[in-house]
């Protein structure tokens, strides 16, 4: 095992995330009206997934909830190989316990699995105030995310890093459309420049700066897909492969390494 590896858990309050977006979308209040119906999904998990795998290769995803309402965000949880952990609410008007069994696991896996690096809260409770204090103390970097108007602020400044799920989706949804160039060589197979442009806007926006390490590129293209293979776009290496997009790709010589960012005005 390579305890220097980059290794990522998240855990989901789920069902707090979703209930916070639907009394931000229809009003405070409407979730506690509708809770015990079928959910509509209103989550972008995928936008929070390539969030979190710019921190490393994600080992443990799980999202606690009462699945029995939430049924149609199935295939965005297949997707991306959540785990989902079942907890039913003791009472019509009593919480389903998600955050203490969310801490009790997080605590646990520090100590069970030592290669794990970083540790991503998708919630916005106080009540992740003493794990917060758990996994720092462990040397483990803590990274939350909340919807705004929901977070306890507390909660947010106890983490290493904080992002709001609001500008995380606008990230998501700000670059980078599509390319009519990219050579997508198989069909259903996403094009290649979509997939290094987003790996690249995700690892900008977590440095803050547009230019990006050569070397971070293609792991950050592999979580987004693990299927990714630079043969299939008719080329033998990943460094052809960003050769071959230089009218879309800006290059620099770094200090150790090239670096990339996407060109301002990218052909179309």
């Amino acid at each position: 095992m390579d305890i220097d590896k980059p290794s990522v858990a998240i855990y989901w309050d789920f069902e707090n995330i979703h209930a916070s977006l639907i009394d931000q979308m229809k009003g405070v209040g409407t979730y506690r009206q509708t809770r015990f119906t079928p959910q509509d999904p209103v989550v972008n998990v995928a936008a929070l997934m390539e969030f979190c795998a710019s921190f490393g290769s994600v080992a443990i995803n799980r999202a606690y909830g009462n699945w029995q309402w939430f049924a149609r965000y199935r295939e965005a949880l297949l997707h991306n190989a959540v785990e989902l952990i079942q907890l039913f609410p003791p009472g019509a008007a009593a919480k389903n316990g998600a955050d203490i069994k969310l801490c009790l696991d997080a605590t646990e896996d520090m100590i069970r699995f030592p290669h794990l690096t970083t540790l991503v809260i998708i919630g916005a409770d106080s009540d992740f105030l003493p794990v917060s204090q758990k996994i720092k103390a462990a040397g483990r970097t803590l990274v939350g995310v909340g919807i705004e108007a929901a977070t306890n602020k507390h909660w947010a400044h106890s983490c290493h890093e904080f992002r709001y799920y609001e500008r995380l989706v606008a990230e998501d949804e700000s670059p980078l459309e599509d390319s009519d160039d990219a050579g997508s060589s198989a069909p259903g197979r996403p094009d290649a420049i979509d997939l290094i442009r987003r790996a690249i806007a995700r690892l900008a926006a977590n440095k803050g700066e547009p230019w990006v390490l050569k070397a971070a590129i293609r792991p950050m293209v592999m979580r987004l897909d693990p299927t990714f293979d630079e043969q299939s776009y008719g080329v033998a290496t990943f460094s052809a492969l960003l050769k071959k997009h230089e009218d879309v790709l800006e290059v620099r010589k770094g200090q150790h390494d090239q670096e990339y960012r996407v060109r301002e005005t990218a052909s179309k």
